[in-house]
């Protein structure tokens, strides 16, 4: 690590610490040269993952959104934003444990929904109705159906 000061390349470790709950590990250093004290940040390095829209298009994984979604389908509903991040989580780990750098949309939508089945129905309905583009009340009702049937 290059002193940010003189620019020197040997320093010291004086003290580690993890932050971000371990996501990131800060250090303190010092120079070996002009002894100024300086911060650094590790943290993994992780690959971008890539959506496969339904038109074939690609774009980057983008949490906010899916966050967006989620919310849109949870309005006025008893769900807290600990949930909500905690079911974002969940997404992610399985998006990250597939070890596919592209996954589908589909892919996405159908974790949402599966998500939001145990969470809330309501919001599962909701957000089913957009993303299966629910064209009529007898599609509607289907879901509903295999819903009440489950139970």
């Amino acid at each position: 690590m290059k002193c940010p000061y003189c620019s020197f390349d040997e320093d010291k470790v004086i003290d580690s610490r993890p932050t971000d709950e371990g996501a990131t590990i800060r250090r303190r250093r010092e120079c070996l040269s002009c002894h100024r004290r300086y911060t650094t940040y590790e943290k993994v390095e992780s690959l971008p993952i890539m959506v496969i829209k339904k038109d074939g298009t690609r774009q980057p994984y983008d949490r906010d959104k899916l966050r967006k979604g989620i919310l849109r389908a949870c309005v006025k509903r008893n769900i807290s934003m600990d949930q909500i991040e905690s079911l974002l989580d969940s997404i992610e780990g399985k998006i990250n444990n597939s070890l596919e750098r592209e996954v589908t949309s589909e892919f996405i939508g159908e974790l949402v929904m599966d998500k939001l089945r145990k969470l809330d129905e309501v919001a599962y309905v909701r957000f089913a109705s957009v993303y299966r583009h629910f064209k009529d009340i007898n599609t509607f009702m289907n879901e509903l159906s295999k819903l009440l049937s489950d139970k």
